[in-house]
Parts: C-alpha cells; structure tokens; sequence
C-alpha cells in the first residue's frame, strides 16, 4: 500500500428523514483489499453506492486521488461495482458478457476482445468463453461478474457482498481467489459483507459499522484482538462480555474486580475510571484449572459439539452466562453439568470496555 485513492471525508446521506450516514470519514490506500463490516441496515452498502455514484451524498465529500468526483455521473467515474446479483446477459457468451462494457466505452471489437480474454484468463475461465451465463454454476457464473468489472482496469473495485448467494465450500474457494486477482491486479478492492470471517480472511484492513456510523478501522488483527468498544468486540468472534467494578486506570491498562473478588489487570482504550464496565473474554483464551488457581469459578451447564472444537456453557455466580472453546482432544477433561469448574484467563483473554 502506498498513497491514498479514496478519500471519505465527513459523508453523510440521508433518505428523507432517516440519516443513514452520520459523517463518515475514512481513506482507503492503493493496492488495499478493504472491507466494510456490519450488520444489515448499517449503512455500509449505502455506502459503496456514494462512491458509485448510484447515490448522492447529502453532505461532505468523496475524493478519488484528490479529485472530488460528486459532481461526475456512475459512467464517468474510474470505478466498477460487482453486486450482489451478476446481472450477466442470459442471451450472451461469456466472451460477449465481458466484452459488452468495454464496447459501451468505445473499445474496438478487436481490442475488447483481447482485453477480455486476458480479464477471463485472470478469473481462470478461458475454457468457457462460448458458454452461456445458464450453462455456468453460480462460482463461475460471479467470476464472469468480476472479469467483466477488472477488464476496464478500473482504479477501484467496488464489491456488494459478491459471495453472499454461494454455499459455504464455494464461498470460501471464492474468497482466496478474490484475495490473490486483487493482489495481482494492484487495484484497490472495497469489499462490503456482514460476514466477520470473510473480512478477517481476506481484508488488509476493516471499518466495522453501526447505525451509519464507524465504530472502528483497524486491520484484522487488531479489531479481534483490540476492540474499540462493546459493539465492536460482540461483533467480531465471539467474545463473553461479564459486567464488572472498575478498581483504577492508567496508561491503557485497568485494573477490575472479577466477580468472586479477584484482582485482573487488562488493556483498555478507555482513558479514566469509571464505576462499571464490560470485560470483554475471548472464549479460546480460557482454559480449564482447578479451583484453587482460578481466576474465575463457574457451575457447567452444556457442552456443545462443533467438530475441531466444543463449546463449555457456563454460569458464574451471579447468573452471568459464559462460553469457554476448547479442541476436540481436550473432551476428556470436560465437567458433568451441575459441577462446579476454575477457569483460567490467558495471557490476552481480557480487555475493559465502557459499559
């Protein structure tokens, strides 16, 4: 990544009286896969369509490299979008489908169809150039959406949860495919998706998003590890979030009372005290361990089967619920129901959040 290509400066868009986006600003660099996250109705899709064109913004601006393009229609701007729905022409090839655009720009009919054979070569479906869109699956049938919007070699690439209408096995083959073209390419990919694994998997960095506003941008890393605040850390993963008193803060780090009375210190992006708060366990980073060295006692409730690991329910003391992950060869050590069990916090388990 180097300089930025799209600048997001204190957008906002509203639809009568309803404010979709609240001032949303962010950059989004060359060569960067990055994605928007959340859930539906956030205003990430609304988004993407205001850098499309689709939609007027109702305030601030959208910069490509510098230039404010709010004044230029969808067909003048160097940008393509992939939807949601492919929209291919049924009655065209393949070949046809991905040359039709670059016709509409005034290419020749010889260089459109060299150009692309090469964006079909990308998306490895040079075998169907003479195949109908019907005659294709619906994987093949998205990587023709996709070599139709790369062939003009768009300065942007503007995704609408492209995967969302595939099953599990083809969706994540489609994913690593997504993230090597973009890295081949060099072009910017704005990816939108509510799906928190397919953005952990294949974004170079994410703006998670709520009720049109940025809850936190930050690379995938960093949004598991170090949510900005309680939506944020429920959203992404999984994540137990246990309300308790705040003893002092200082220099990022805070220092709670667990509930049973023991001390735990643990980052924080809060900056001061507060009475309560949340804190926010991630459930892999809790392990199992006898009762004199727990930091936490629990009474077991259920156990979950989800293949490479299980998921322990538990109840602590004051009728807070909690989830602890452990791998499949560890079943031997899971409780009964009903019996009392320590747990352990790792290094990291813990992080404060406001309430």
């Amino acid at each position: 990544m180097t300089g930025t290509v799209i600048n997001i400066d204190r957008v906002v868009k509203r639809f009568g009286t309803f404010t979709a986006l609240h001032e949303v600003s962010l950059d989004i660099a060359e060569n960067e896969f990055f994605t928007l996250l959340g859930p539906s109705g956030c205003g990430k899709t609304t988004l993407l369509r205001c850098i499309a064109g689709f939609e007027p913004v109702s305030g601030g601006q959208i910069r490509l490299h510098g230039e404010d393009i709010a004044p230029l229609p969808p067909f003048k701007r160097p940008v393509n979008t992939v939807f949601q729905h492919y929209a291919l022409f049924p009655h065209m090839t393949v070949l046809e489908n991905v040359m039709f655009g670059l016709q509409r720009l005034g290419w020749s009919v010889v260089d459109a169809e060299g150009r692309a054979k090469q964006a079909l070569e990308l998306v490895h479906l040079s075998q169907f150039l003479k195949r109908r869109p019907g005659q294709l699956s619906g994987g093949q049938q998205q990587r023709v959406a996709l070599a139709r919007a790369l062939a003009p070699e768009p300065k942007v690439l503007l995704l609408d949860e492209p995967l969302s209408a595939l099953d599990l096995k083809l969706r994540q083959a489609v994913r690593m495919e997504l993230k090597q073209i973009q890295r081949e390419t060099g072009i910017a990919f704005v990816f939108v998706t509510h799906d928190q694994e397919e953005a952990l998997t294949m974004s170079d960095r994410i703006a998670v998003m709520s009720d049109g506003h940025v809850q936190q941008i930050g690379a995938p890393r960093e949004i598991y590890e170090a949510p900005a605040n309680r939506f944020v850390a429920d959203f992404i993963g999984e994540t137990n979030l246990i309300e308790v008193p705040v003893l002092g803060i200082s220099d990022g780090m805070a220092e709670v009372s667990l509930p049973g009375g023991r001390a735990l210190r643990c980052p924080t992006p809060l900056s001061r005290a507060v009475g309560q708060g949340v804190l926010s366990l991630r459930p892999e980073r809790i392990d199992l361990c006898p009762a004199s060295e727990a930091d936490l006692t629990v009474i077991a409730t259920d156990q979950v089967y989800l293949g490479t690991d299980i998921q322990l329910k538990a109840q602590l003391a004051g009728g807070q619920e909690m989830t602890v992950r452990l791998q499949n060869a560890e079943a031997t050590r899971l409780p009964e129901r009903g019996t009392e069990v320590g747990l352990k916090l790792e290094a990291g388990a813990a992080r404060l959040l406001s309430a």
